[in-house]
């Protein structure tokens, strides 16, 4: 499977700009304290949210904020603004099998459909599932500990 971690990290990011970005100023510094990332990929993942229209940054000690409400985010847009999957898919096919074998050279046409449709299936359950309701659950489990 080719999603990295880029995707959580950009969740636990945009998690902390609304949990925290009212209180202090959010910076890749401090995200990447909360993170355990590196600064430099904080920076860069970012970046992409940002191309993506999904955050606002400043130069220097700025900080971050969301570009757009919580509720109009979904995990789907945060998976596609990270490039988790680049333009192969979700699953990358070993790339030689033999065609003088009877499974080699048959295997594509017996998986890219199911594979195809699994990655459509979790594409349509990202989409379910808003960053207002990330927030929510980590404001609660917070709030209980």
């Amino acid at each position: 499977m080719q999603i990295t971690s880029k995707f959580t990290v950009a969740v636990h990011i945009l998690t902390c700009i609304e949990v925290f970005g009212s209180e202090i100023k959010v910076t890749s510094e401090f995200l990447s304290g909360s993170t355990g990332v590196n600064a430099v990929i904080v920076r860069n993942v970012l970046g992409q949210l940002r191309d993506a229209g999904i955050v606002r940054t400043r130069q220097g000690s700025g900080g971050t904020n969301l570009a757009k409400a919580p509720d109009e985010i979904t995990l789907y847009d945060i998976y596609n603004a990270v490039d988790c999957t680049k333009d192969d898919g979700l699953f990358r096919f070993h790339e030689n099998p033999n065609i003088k074998c009877p499974v080699g050279r048959n295997i594509h046409k017996i998986m890219d459909d199911r594979l195809e449709a699994a990655q459509t299936a979790l594409e349509n359950e990202l989409k379910k599932t808003t960053l207002a309701q990330i927030v929510a659950n980590t404001k609660k489990i917070i709030s209980e500990e």
